[in-house]
């Protein structure tokens, strides 16, 4: 009877969990007084702390943010139905176990979904580590705030305590390409809400605060190395590491961040994005036969290829997000004359290997740089 009594406890914390706030109707008031009843005397321990006399003040920072609220089921080699959102997220936690000497915030944003097909449940979930231990696991509303991700700022916030941070701050964001325009339906769960890299960007200023910038950044999406999307996030990056074609299941290898071991200074920190970018091109390179490519920008060297080409690309953007928009495609900015400029190859590391197949299966290098034409 105990046993059965502790199953509908965790059962009903869980629906409390994600249940939305309180309204008048008695029937949703009586629903949670009995829930209530049942967890009254149920509690969940602390995680243990260490005592602070005795640890020095953490190295790294890093933070992951995993779009899940979308389509991202696939079929492993053996047939099996796997989700790319949650193997990135228990990759992301093993990490922070792994890494005694960082605290780690992993924010999954989830579809949302109800209980009993009536209430909401809470469509984010969050993971905070400090020096490898989970403290703190919260689920959280996607939709309070002014900016897309105002949620996640705000409970990064809430954690990393007062405006001191450690000297290595490291940026993950792992999902479907985020739109230069438009936006609407990037989220599944809020097919009006219009979501692009601008909302982003914000959030990564908010997070890396007025006075300083995030070491690297990684934006593991489709087609994020172009002018537009670096320009955007340069701001508030040192390094950004991107894939300037097709991404894989959006899917960055994260072994190099298992025992991180990176110095405060600028080469030590261009090595490890150096480092990063290597190991995804190569596990990339090994398992698939579409396109393969990754890039390194130094936010500051590349920033005057994007001040020239920026209303060029400007113009193509307003063509494509017009009335009467023209058929466009993504192409390497080296192939259109536009944008092949002297200085565009400035702070850009390239890693490519064309497909096996295709009309582009001869393309041997690309430029790192990413643009949209006119359809043919």
């Amino acid at each position: 009877m105990k046993r059965r009594l502790r199953r509908i406890q965790r059962y009903l914390q869980r629906l409390i969990a994600g249940a939305t706030p309180p309204r008048t109707d008695w029937g949703y008031k009586g629903y949670v007084t009995l829930a209530m009843l049942f967890t009254a005397c149920s509690t969940t321990p602390p995680a243990p702390h260490q005592n602070p006399l005795d640890a020095s003040p953490p190295r790294y920072s890093l933070v992951f943010i995993i779009h899940g609220d979308g389509d991202y089921l696939y079929h492993d080699a053996l047939g099996n139905a796997r989700r790319a959102d949650e193997d990135v997220l228990a990759k992301a936690q093993t990490v922070a176990e792994q890494n005694p000497n960082a605290n780690v915030y992993i924010f999954h944003e989830i579809e949302r979904r109800h209980v009993l097909y009536l209430i909401p449940r809470r469509d984010g979930r969050a993971y905070i580590y400090e020096r490898g231990r989970l403290v703190a696991q919260k689920s959280y509303w996607r939709d309070q705030g002014a900016s897309r991700f105002d949620p996640e700022v705000r409970l990064y916030e809430e954690f990393a305590g007062g405006p001191d941070r450690p000297p290595v701050q490291l940026f993950f964001y792992f999902g479907h390409e985020l739109p230069e325009f438009d936006g609407a339906g990037y989220d599944a769960s809020y097919a009006t809400r219009r979501v692009t890299i601008q909302d982003l960007a914000q959030g990564i200023g908010d997070i890396a605060g007025d006075s300083t910038k995030i070491d690297v950044v990684a934006l593991a999406t489709c087609f994020g190395g172009t002018p537009y999307t670096i320009g955007a996030l340069a701001p508030y990056a040192r390094y950004i590491i991107a894939s300037p074609d097709n991404l894989h299941l959006s899917y960055f290898d994260l072994a190099p961040l298992a025992s991180l071991d990176i110095a405060s200074g600028d080469g030590a920190v261009a090595a490890f994005a150096e480092r990063f970018a290597r190991n995804a091109f190569d596990q990339l390179a090994n398992e698939v036969q579409t396109v393969v490519s990754v890039a390194v920008y130094d936010a500051n060297d590349v920033r005057a290829f994007v001040a020239s080409v920026a209303d060029a690309y400007d113009r193509t953007l307003a063509t494509t997000n017009g009335t009467s928009p023209a058929p466009v495609e993504h192409c390497d900015c080296a192939d259109d004359s536009t944008y092949a400029l002297p200085g565009m190859s400035d702070g850009v590391t390239v890693l490519y290997r064309g497909p096996r197949f295709g009309r582009a299966k001869h393309k041997q290098q690309h430029s790192g740089w990413e643009c949209w034409r006119t359809a043919e």
